[in-house]
């Protein structure tokens, strides 16, 4: 597992916890510190976004996850209810499918919210030795 996705996996562990994304990101720092060498954290935050897509589903994605995947589940439901209540065994496809195009918006909203996580702890670690600089140059 390389720098980047290190990071990435340390966020994800902190978009699961119900907090502030300022509580988010001061857990996140020294856990940062430790991980990539201030440096390598330029070329690591770079990489990072570079990966985030800026189309307009992704970024409706990772704001509103639960949202676009919302049809999706019911679409999942409505073939389980169709399959079991009809005997209609090809509703399963439907279920199937729709529960995984659920699964998979869900997991991708988390990743993209993940990697944003990551690049704002990244820029709050320069932001923060930069003040530290200025405050120590007379």
């Amino acid at each position: 597992m390389g720098q980047k996705e290190h990071l990435i996996a340390m966020a994800e562990d902190e978009v699961l916890e119900y907090s502030t994304e300022a509580r988010k990101i001061e857990k996140l720092r020294p856990k940062f510190g430790l991980a990539v060498p201030y440096p390598q954290q330029a070329k690591v935050r770079e990489e990072i976004l570079a990966d985030i897509p800026n189309n307009f589903l992704a970024k409706l994605v990772e704001t509103q996850r639960q949202t676009v995947a919302l049809p999706f589940w019911g679409i999942g439901g409505l073939g389980l209810l169709l399959g079991i209540s009809a005997s209609q065994p090809l509703d399963f496809i439907a279920t199937v499918v729709g529960f995984a195009a659920a699964f998979n918006i869900q997991k991708w909203g988390f990743r993209l919210e993940a990697k944003r996580l990551a690049v704002k702890t990244l820029d709050a670690i320069e932001s923060s030795i930069q003040a530290e600089r200025q405050k120590n140059d007379p």
